[in-house]
């Protein structure tokens, strides 16, 4: 059986980000890791108490991933943002190889570039160490069509 990690970048904690990856994951066991209870530094930060590598760590024993933000000020939330940026360095180039990435991302009324730049961004981040990007779910509908797998349903 897969482990599965839910990265809730929301500080709501069943808001409708945790609502979709709840209707994607359709009853599937998950782990939820909730990014507000992390203390996650800045990039090029040094502070005590960072706890990137506990994530990073709870990322590695997962074998299929969901990073779910909401969508503020037209992109990522800081918080998934502030993850995908503290990779450069510490994690090297393919090795997150093998596991399933899926993207969540949703707001009140999203336009189509912002949902496109969302999306190319978590591509990339996927491509460069070396998880299949699955794709990205923004409204329920879409998380009813696939299963967690990959496929539709």
């Amino acid at each position: 059986m897969s482990e599965i990690l839910f990265i809730n970048g929301s500080p709501e904690r069943q808001g409708n980000t945790a609502k979709l990856a709840a209707a994607l994951l359709k009853g599937e066991k998950a782990e939820t890791l909730n990014l507000t209870d992390y203390r996650i530094n800045v990039y090029g930060q040094k502070l005590p108490g960072d706890q990137f590598d506990d994530v990073l760590a709870m990322m590695k024993k997962a074998d299929v991933l969901i990073i779910g933000s909401p969508l503020y000020w037209h992109n990522i939330c800081g918080s998934v943002r502030n993850l995908l940026d503290r990779f450069y360095g510490p994690v090297s180039p393919g090795e997150l190889s093998g596991k399933k990435l899926w993207f969540i991302y949703q707001g009140a009324a999203p336009e189509q570039w912002m949902l496109e730049a969302g999306e190319y961004t978590m591509k990339r981040f996927a491509g460069l160490y070396g998880m299949d990007y699955m794709g990205m779910i923004s409204t329920a509908e879409e998380a009813r069509k696939y299963t967690i797998g990959g496929s539709m349903k």
